[in-house]
């Protein structure tokens, strides 16, 4: 890569991501995106129990940081599972950002929330992260998705979901949509089938060839 990049990709992990921000790395250097910046946020995985919050603000300081740093310079995002309502939330807070962003894709993220978290938060009493998981975005979202080029890629593995999100979360009115077949929640993040989807995507802009 020059030492100018001509994009910045944003990659970001989930909750309880064991392997931290290294496998969605992977998957954002596979793609071979030329004079391209990998920028991947490390959340830590215990911190991911507890509240959205601290999460965003962490994230949020990367940003601003590698924005400055390179003023201009487009940017992508890819963001898996809890990440992706992380991004969401950022990109809500700045519409600043939005010009420069390129595109957005997003890999089992449940923006319209969560039915795990609010089977562990059914009161919405603030158990941990499932008061933020459980809340639907799907308004912030489809004012996102009308600016900024948008890919969702969920998986049904035979009963609607992924084994962890359900595939009715993940869609986004405007949004382009992937459903793939028995792909699971965690290998969204590392599967030959996703990474295909992406450059299909990417291809759109005739920037990139697969």
């Amino acid at each position: 890569m020059s030492l100018q990049p001509q994009t910045i990709l944003f990659a970001q992990h989930g909750m309880t991501d064991l392997s931290g921000c290294q496998t969605i790395s992977r998957l954002a250097y596979a793609l071979d995106l030329k004079d391209t910046l990998v920028v991947a946020p490390e959340l830590h995985w215990v911190r991911t129990l507890f509240y959205l919050e601290p999460l965003i603000q962490s994230v949020q300081a990367i940003v601003l940081e590698t924005l400055s740093k390179y003023p201009g310079v487009p940017i992508r995002i890819i963001a898996t599972s809890m990440g992706g309502v992380l991004w969401v939330e950022l990109l809500d807070r700045h519409p600043e950002w939005w010009s420069r962003v390129h595109s957005l894709v997003l890999l089992g993220s449940p923006i319209g929330g969560s039915h795990i978290a609010r089977m562990v938060d059914p009161y919405g009493w603030g158990i941990g992260i499932a008061r933020d998981l459980a809340i639907d975005r799907s308004a912030i979202t489809r004012k996102i998705v009308a600016e900024i080029p948008t890919l969702v890629i969920a998986s049904d593995c035979g009963k609607g979901d992924d084994g962890v999100v359900s595939v009715e979360s993940t869609v986004i009115r405007g949004a382009e949509f992937v459903c793939l077949s028995g792909v699971s929640h965690s290998d969204l993040r590392c599967n030959s089938a996703v990474m295909r989807e992406i450059w299909k995507f990417y291809a759109k802009f005739a920037e990139v060839e697969p």
